[in-house]
């Protein structure tokens, strides 16, 4: 029987699978090329514009250019800042084939250290191959000369110029003008949140004190920018387009460069050592502000010790920073408004103002002055006079000339320190002065509300007596004391001590305007007059304090001297300075005015450890006076007297 055979394949199933696969495969490949097709229109047609747009910003680049920093003179046309161009030697290291051979080559050639080809090492890691890495700054002539005659060794290798800038006057201005350095981080932020960032894309330095920091904005100007096309590697391959930068204005000061370094100068202490015979050169540890009190223009502005602030503007090590910052005397610091010491004596003539025009005292009110005062229907302690066997009968004409403590602490009993507070915030005191930097401290002017927050105490009567004669709690700037002096003289207007004079715009100056504090209103013009000859008593009344200072000078002027305790003496203790060390003798103040009956200078200042105020700051004021009043200038300087102990010294 013949058997019956199974068919293995289905031919026709098979075709027809197939036929169904190849279909379904087609269609999905219609669909994905149909929207391959569709994405392909989307981008070349309907968003071509966009695509090219971001093609051109890869292509073309926004480059910054930066403006020139404004320059700044002083109020005769001196130059005080200016730009000036420095030379680096820079790498390119897509040019050099050797590097180690190039670093051994300026080893010998330019002198170059280990350290310097660390921070280029350091520097290379964030710049691109074409762009040049500094890896020494500040090249001197020799060394350019130099490098020209070997430039052919040292393929790759070139030397650039950037501007820079440059204070001519050195530690002389430092804390008028500052310094400008580069940006930090910190700056970074702070310009991002103001909204300035965009203008500092191509700038290295700003303002970080003084003037420089104040007018940042007025010096900087405004940055330009050029388009310019790079590869893909982002080589610069043409400019296409260039908007020059807006330079910064340049200002002028009020201060007079050739005043500045005469008082200066008179902070400065020649000695010969003994030993050696060579010349010490010793800077006295004050300040000297000088104004013009017609409308408080900063003359001159004097902190002693002072810094070169080139330092900074070229890079200051750790080690010439921590010098500085370690240094006991403080030259980092700016005296004349951030130094803070008691006042002293030259308060009395405005606390007078107070006590007559409140009523506490009249012009022909006298008291005896056994040498010592107490609180009267108590039993505390007895508050000295500066002279132990006091002044006899004295009224306010004396009190002034004399300086007589005892007076004044009548005076403050009888105020209160709530009007005497009141009184001398309408003067200055305890806010800040107005002037044009941003250094600067309001000091203390002390208050009930104050003691209470700061040492969780009631005010007592006793912290009253000291503050009026310019001591216990109350301390001040001596900016703030040649304020105040301003305001006397000028019977109660308040002006802005201010730095800034004119504005230079394309060659064309303009004034700077500020706004004067509001006046001193309700005291009889007689009460100005009684406290300017109480100060014109100081220095030519019989028993002027500072009578010996300002003997015979062909010009009349008015002064207060002050000299503040730097620790507190006990009840039966003496001041002896010869027995102290230096920094523990009293602060010596001087504030004054001339000529008196039309005055156009104010000088104060604080002498620092020096002892009585009349016979070490009067001098130092006369010699300033006689400078800038007397034609032609006094060229014989006056000897400065030693401190001398409490018993012969005057406040």
């Amino acid at each position: 029987m013949r058997q019956k055979r199974t068919q293995i394949r289905d031919h026709r199933a098979e075709s027809a699978l197939f036929f169904r696969r190849a279909l379904v495969s087609f269609i999905g490949i219609a669909i994905l090329v149909g929207l391959l097709l569709f994405n392909l229109f989307h981008i070349q047609v309907e968003q071509h514009q966009d695509y090219q747009t971001r093609s051109n910003d890869n292509r073309i680049k926004i480059v910054p250019v930066t403006p020139n920093r404004g320059l700044i003179y002083d109020r005769n046309g001196m130059i005080l800042a200016e730009n000036r161009p420095i030379y680096s030697l820079e790498i390119t290291l897509e040019k050099v084939s050797e590097l180690d051979q190039t670093f051994a080559d300026l080893k010998q050639i330019m002198g170059i250290t280990d350290e310097d080809i660390a921070n280029f090492q350091k520097e290379r890691r964030r710049t691109r191959r074409f762009k040049s890495v500094p890896i020494l700054d500040h090249l001197n002539e020799k060394q350019v000369a130099l490098f020209s005659v070997n430039q052919h060794r040292l393929p790759g290798v070139e030397v650039k110029a950037h501007l820079k800038r440059y204070y001519p006057y050195g530690d002389t201005l430092t804390h008028v003008l500052g310094y400008v350095a580069k940006i930090n981080d910190r700056d970074l932020k702070k310009l991002d949140k103001e909204g300035k960032l965009s203008n500092y894309k191509a700038t290295r330095d700003m303002g970080k004190l003084g003037v420089e920091r104040y007018y940042e904005e007025l010096l900087h100007g405004t940055s330009g920018y050029q388009e310019v096309e790079v590869n893909s590697r982002g080589r610069v391959i043409r400019t296409l387009k260039y908007i020059p930068p807006i330079p910064g204005k340049d200002i002028k000061i009020n201060i007079d460069i050739k005043l500045q370094q005469y008082v200066q100068n008179l902070l400065i202490e020649h000695k010969v050592d003994p030993v050696t015979g060579k010349e010490i050169i010793k800077h006295k540890r004050g300040s000297i502000v000088v104004l013009d009190p017609k409308d408080d223009a900063i003359l001159a502005m004097v902190s002693s010790p002072s810094y070169d602030p080139n330092l900074f503007v070229r890079g200051i090590s750790s080690k010439k920073y921590n010098a500085l910052l370690n240094n006991p005397d403080r030259p980092l610091v700016n005296r004349v408004t951030l130094g803070i010491y008691p006042p002293a004596s030259t308060v009395k003539p405005l606390i007078a103002v107070a006590a007559l025009t409140e009523g506490v005292i009249t012009p022909n009110t006298t008291r005896n002055d056994p040498g010592w005062w107490q609180i009267p229907n108590s039993t505390s302690r007895k508050f000295r006079d500066w002279l132990r066997w006091g002044h006899g009968r004295v009224n306010i004409y004396k009190a002034i000339e004399e300086s007589v403590d005892t007076y004044f602490y009548q005076v403050a009993y009888d105020l209160g320190i709530d009007r005497l507070s009141t009184w001398m915030n309408k003067f200055g005191y305890g806010e800040y002065t107005g002037i044009d930097i941003h250094e600067e401290s309001k000091a203390n002017m002390p208050t009930r509300e104050w003691k209470q927050t700061r040492h969780k105490r009631p005010w007592y009567q006793g912290d009253t007596i000291p503050v009026g004669i310019g001591q216990g709690y109350w301390t001040a700037t001596p900016l703030q004391i040649a304020k105040a002096t301003s305001v006397l003289v000028n019977s109660g207007v308040v002006h802005r001590p201010h730095l800034l004079k004119n504005i230079i715009d394309d060659k064309v100056e303009a004034p700077a305007k500020f706004e004067n504090f509001p006046p001193i209103t309700g005291v009889d013009p007689k009460t100005w007059e009684i406290a300017r000859e109480g100060m014109h008593r100081v220095l030519y009344g019989h028993r002027g304090t500072a009578r010996k200072a300002f003997y015979n000078t062909p010009y009349q002027a008015g002064g207060k001297s002050g000299s503040a305790q730097v620790f507190g003496l006990a009840e039966n203790q003496k001041y002896n300075a010869d027995e102290l060390e230096e920094h523990l003798r009293d602060h010596a103040l001087f504030t004054a005015f001339a000529p008196f009956d039309k005055p156009q200078v104010v000088v104060s200042m604080v002498l620092e450890n020096a002892g009585g105020g009349s016979s070490n700051g009067g001098p130092i004021a006369r010699q300033i006076f006689d400078h800038m009043l007397i034609e032609p200038p006094a060229t014989v300087p006056l000897q400065l007297a030693a401190p001398t102990q409490a018993t012969a010294e005057v406040r």
